[in-house]
């Protein structure tokens, strides 16, 4: 009872001990020295060999009267009856046992087995032929015919049994019994390779009408471009060129529009060629050309192009070359119509060609591929289409009203709402210009300013109006680019240019004030400075100073404080007190940077630098040893960088020390040493 409780029931109340599996130890070699005597591979299997026990034979039977054959027939019988038996459906043991009888010369028999076999699996054609075999090996004639009417009868798709079937009927010299086998299995359609053997046939008996007439079958049976081809070669190699023609003529009537058209198109071709018919040769090729798909004819093109190279001129040449290229073009687009760079490619080759129709044919397929997201990255490519169409029409073509149509349909294709080209509608509006429609132009880029307002599209505009003196113009325009991009500053800078040079100084100072009063500026900088110049070119110092106070109540930066100083110090006064006003300049400058800003460094130094410049650059006048106490020391430093995965390593930076940094610094120090000093008076004291 512990043993069952013990034991796994799975295992029939066997202990996992007692289940396990012990396998030898593995042993190990103590000695790895090669021995004294090698043994190779070739002296182990000659060793195998000689150790190899003789095969054990059955002994030999021999049979010495018609008792014992009798026996020995009858004990065969029975053995293969009983395998029959067993297996009935082996058709090998069928074949041996019939073998068997027919070595023992009881045909009879033999057919007996045949016939057995071949009801069990009448299908088996291999059953067929060799019943057939044997019955010809034995010359028994008239039982193979029957064999092979038989098998003919049944299985008509085996090309095999009509095949033999015939054969031994020629090997007969039964040509009109043979004849009368191919006319029954043509009656089933066979596949080309029994055609043609038919036709063979007929031409080893030099019976070339027939063989004539069976061709016209075999195309009917087989309206293939081979079956064609062959039949039109069968009367070439007889010398009948007109029917050799014929043939051809028909196949192209009836396969014109076939997938294998052009292999039919260059054998035609081919031979008008052999036929010393260049003309007719390149009538067909031409004519292939234009009906066969692109992208079946790449052979077609290449045999054409040998063609031209043999037999053509140079225009023919340069044809069949660019029709070559036309096909790979082809090719290329059919595989990816929104390839455009595949388009610009085939467009350029038909424009080197020059035929309009063909360009304008190219042009119109390429720009019916429109992108099919409404993204301006996938139409950058695209809307070059349609200009290089309107600079064709324009240019070579010189179809007025048709390059106007072309930039129209553009612009209503492109879906100005989401976005727009300033390209398309400039274009469009030049072209009106060299036309002398001033009125054309205004309205295309007055359109433009309506439905996509752009940087490029007012600029140009303006400098139209501005060329033809059209000033009220301009000033309407700046005012509807400043209402479109009010925070734009090249617009009020140019604004106000156009007003200076009207000579119309008020204009410009209120448009600048109106500038740098707007609430977000692109780049406020490039602003204050032109308004500075413009102040300083009118020789209006106090006006410049009290924008440069404006300005530094909106931004200390470092560029503004210099810019500040070197005003003060070219300023046309006296020299001396042009030297004073930037002196204090730079000392508003460094008190700022030292109390509000200490951080700023390296903007200080950089100041103090500028400002030892200046000193220098006064000659007498100046005083760099106003400026030379104050210059900072530079200390390298080394920072830690911090990383995702911790520290990762060490930097090294300019630090900047300035003199009231260390002062302080020293003062520490004295402060700490005093420290320690009482430290230890105290506990001395104690002690």
């Amino acid at each position: 009872m512990a043993s069952n409780r013990d034991g796994d029931p799975s295992l029939g109340y066997l202990t996992r001990k007692d289940t396990e599996v012990k396998l030898p130890r593995p042993t190990r070699v103590k000695n790895k020295t090669p021995a004294p005597i090698q043994i190779t591979a070739e002296q182990i299997l000659r060793e195998a060999r000689e150790r190899q026990e003789a095969e054990i034979r059955p002994p030999k039977q021999k049979i010495t009267d018609s008792t014992e054959l009798a026996d020995y027939r009858l004990r065969k019988r029975k053995e293969f009856e009983d395998l029959i038996r067993r297996v009935r459906w082996n058709i090998s043991v069928w074949i041996k046992y019939a073998q068997w009888e027919e070595s023992q010369k009881d045909f009879n028999r033999a057919r007996s087995v045949w016939e057995r076999a071949l009801e069990v699996d009448y299908r088996n054609h291999t059953l067929w032929l060799k019943y057939a075999e044997v019955e010809m090996k034995n010359k028994f004639i008239n039982h193979a015919r029957n064999v092979w009417d038989r098998a003919v009868t049944l299985l008509p798709r085996i090309d095999q049994l009509w095949y033999k079937y015939i054969h031994m009927e020629e090997m007969l010299g039964n040509v009109a019994g043979a004849r009368q086998i191919f006319e029954r299995w043509m009656g089933w359609m066979p596949d080309q390779q029994g055609w043609l053997s038919y036709i063979k046939f007929e031409l080893r008996y030099n019976e070339v009408e027939r063989a004539r007439g069976i061709f016209e079958r075999f195309v009917q049976c087989h309206p293939k471009v081979s079956a064609w081809i062959r039949y039109a070669k069968f009367e070439m190699k007889n010398g009948e060129v007109a029917r050799a023609r014929n043939v051809y003529e028909r196949a192209v009537e009836k396969l014109a529009d076939d997938e294998e058209a052009e292999m039919l198109f260059v054998a035609f071709a081919e031979f008008e060629e052999r036929c010393k018919e260049t003309e007719r040769a390149r009538c067909i090729y031409k004519f292939a050309l234009d009906h066969i798909p692109k992208g079946r004819a790449e052979d077609l093109y290449r045999k054409f192009v040998a063609f031209e190279k043999q037999y053509g001129d140079k225009e023919g040449i340069e044809d069949a070359i660019v029709g070559k290229r036309r096909f790979q073009y082809e090719d290329e687009v059919r595989k990816n119509p929104l390839n455009y760079d595949a388009w610009f490619d085939y467009i350029r080759l038909e424009e080197s060609v020059g035929n309009k129709k063909r360009i304008r044919e190219v042009y119109e397929r390429g720009i019916a591929n429109v992108p099919p997201a409404q993204e301006k990255r996938y139409w950058q490519r695209y809307i070059y289409l349609w200009i290089n169409y309107a600079l064709y029409e324009e240019l070579d073509a010189e179809d007025i009203e048709r390059t106007r149509e072309v930039y129209r349909e553009c612009l209503n294709l492109i879906p100005h709402e989401i976005f727009s080209f300033a390209k398309i509608w400039l274009l469009a509006a030049q072209f009106e210009i060299r036309q002398l429609n001033l009125k054309g132009a205004r309205q295309v880029l007055g359109n433009a300013i309506g439905k996509a307002p752009k940087d490029k599209i007012f600029k140009k505009y303006i400098e139209i109006e501005l060329q033809l003196g059209n000033i009220d113009r301009c000033r309407k325009l700046y005012e509807k680019y400043l209402e479109w991009s009010p925070e734009n500053c090249y617009a009020w800078s140019k604004y106000a240019e156009l007003e200076r040079s009207l000579s119309e100084t008020e204009r410009a100072r209120s448009i600048f004030e109106l500038a740098i009063a707007q609430p977000a500026l692109d780049m406020p900088e490039l602003l204050w400075k032109a308004y500075i110049d413009f102040e300083i070119s009118e020789g209006e110092y106090d006006r410049t100073r009290e924008l440069y106070k404006r300005l530094l109540d909106r931004t200390k930066h470092l560029k503004v404080w210099i810019s500040c100083a070197k005003f003060e110090a070219s300023a046309v006064e006296e020299q001396k007190l042009c030297v004073q006003n930037a002196r204090r300049v730079f000392e508003k400058a460094l008190n700022y940077f030292r109390m509000s800003a200490p951080e700023l460094k390296e903007e200080r130094a950089m100041l103090l630098d500028e400002w030892l410049d200046m000193e220098k650059s006064f000659g007498q006048l100046g005083d760099v040893s106003l400026v030379e106490p104050k210059l900072p020391k530079k200390l390298k430093k080394r920072k830690q960088i911090a990383s995702e995965d911790g520290l990762a390593g060490y930097e090294e930076y300019i630090d900047y020390v300035f003199p009231e940094e260390a002062h302080a610094h020293n003062l520490k120090i004295l402060e700490k040493a005093r420290e320690w000093k009482r430290q230890k008076l105290a506990s001395g004291a104690e002690d």
